[in-house]
């Protein structure tokens, strides 16, 4: 079992950017993939950015790459999602989420966060 805090959202204008934070409690962190999703208002939750145990590469929504960048350090046991060149269509609440097994690019994810709001002006 693994819980699961974010911060780092905030108001920011377009072009700007933000660092998400999520911190996990809990034992077995680096045995986890992490991701984190968002969801706008009137849309589905959707996936973001995901990266394996190893943290050797992350796995972007095409929308993102080039912008947002993922990381993790499993022995703070933490997940970062650096966002740069912030769009309006970026506003949503960001959730970090986990799961077990090997696959990324999932909407199957075990563990969730309570989510932080993004909101990008233009």
């Amino acid at each position: 079992q693994v819980q699961l805090v974010e911060s780092g959202g905030g108001l920011v204008q377009a072009g700007g950017s933000l660092r998400l934070s999520c911190a996990a409690s809990g034992s077995g962190f680096s045995r986890y993939v992490m991701g984190w999703f968002r969801q706008a208002p009137g849309k589905e939750r959707e996936f973001v950015a995901g990266i394996r145990w190893s943290g050797s590469s992350g796995y972007y929504k095409d929308s993102v790459k080039g912008r947002f960048t993922i990381g993790r350090d499993n022995a703070k046991s933490t997940v970062n999602l650096q966002m740069n060149s912030l769009k309006p269509e970026d506003t949503a609440v960001y959730y970090c989420a986990a799961r077990t097994g090997n696959i990324v690019t999932t909407m199957d994810y075990d563990y969730w966060g309570q989510g932080t709001q993004v909101t990008v002006s233009s």
